[in-house]
């Protein structure tokens, strides 16, 4: 019996002092590789089999949406350099939410790249002290990342430019207090594959950051984070208010990707254009959020 005693002791005090990069992630599909491609225009996705980052080309460089996690960055490195551009030129920075499954791999990229790196405001906080201030995971070590320091604060609505691409940033919060989902336009595919010619239809891009409630989530009487219910509210208000064409988010399981790309490639140059997939995907969340919601206020 005492051996069995100083054993479990001593494994406890092992896990306790494990790194947090030896922390099992949830999916396997965080770190598998997926084949990069253009979605549309000058819009690309680098990610892994589902945790989503995109790529935006211009004229004055790149811009990079999501760093995933810590050890993401030579995937989506490779991702970027197989499309034919070059790491270095990736100017700006952006993330969906501060968890560490989206933003750990921000610091080295930040690193390797020099580009500056843009925040929703409620989120900065977290980014800069490593997940140590966030309100459900602060206390948790193997949800910490390294600090990265942000250069520019955005604030709801406002717009990031580079090379003539603007992106909009939507504070769509609950999931995280700076949870942003952003807008941008694209121009629709015109014959081989290029860009449609001017005076075509543009197509809405919305890349949702994220309206899941996670296990935990306290949506009444939160004291450390009063207003998630209302924020939730607010959220999915912003959301059924956006215009979409194509659909996409931080995880490719929020608008299927997998499906959709192999339409893709099997020659459907539509396949990522979904307008009916995002309503259905925003109210199917609103209603997980109401059923939470009223579990937890006892209705």
């Amino acid at each position: 019996m005492r051996f069995d005693k100083l054993a479990s002791m001593a494994l406890a005090l092992m896990i306790s002092l494990m790194p947090v990069a030896l922390k099992a992630d949830p999916s396997p599909e965080w770190t598998t590789p997926f084949p990069p491609f253009r979605i549309a225009g000058n819009l690309y996705y680098v990610g892994s089999a589902d945790l989503a980052s995109y790529v935006i080309a211009t004229p004055k460089g790149l811009i990079l949406i999501n760093s995933n996690l810590a050890s993401s960055p030579p995937l989506i490195r490779k991702s970027v350099e197989v499309l034919g551009f070059k790491w270095r030129d990736i100017k700006i920075l952006l993330i969906s939410h501060a968890h560490y499954d989206h933003c750990a791999g921000s610091a080295e990229i930040l690193k390797e790249t020099g580009a500056k790196y843009e925040v929703m405001d409620a989120d900065v906080s977290v980014v800069e002290s490593g997940g140590r201030t966030d309100f459900q995971y602060g206390s948790d070590r193997t949800m910490h990342f390294a600090p990265a320091h942000v250069d520019r604060v955005l604030h709801d609505g406002d717009k990031v430019s580079l090379g003539g691409v603007v992106l909009t940033a939507h504070l769509t919060a609950g999931h995280t207090r700076g949870t942003t989902t952003w807008t941008m336009d694209e121009k629709e595919f015109g014959p081989s594959g290029l860009p449609a010619a001017e005076g075509t239809r543009t197509q809405h891009v919305v890349i949702v950051g994220s309206p899941n409630v996670n296990p935990g989530y306290k949506l009444v009487g939160n004291t450390t984070y009063p207003q998630i219910a209302s924020d939730y509210k607010r959220e999915f208000a912003v959301l059924e208010s956006l215009p979409c064409d194509i659909f996409l988010g931080a995880h490719g399981s929020y608008f299927d990707m997998k499906e959709k790309y192999a339409k893709f490639k099997g020659g459907d140059r539509d396949a990522f254009i979904d307008p009916g997939g995002y309503k259905a995907y925003v109210a199917d969340r609103r209603q997980a959020f109401e059923r939470e919601l009223a579990r937890q206020s006892g209705g």
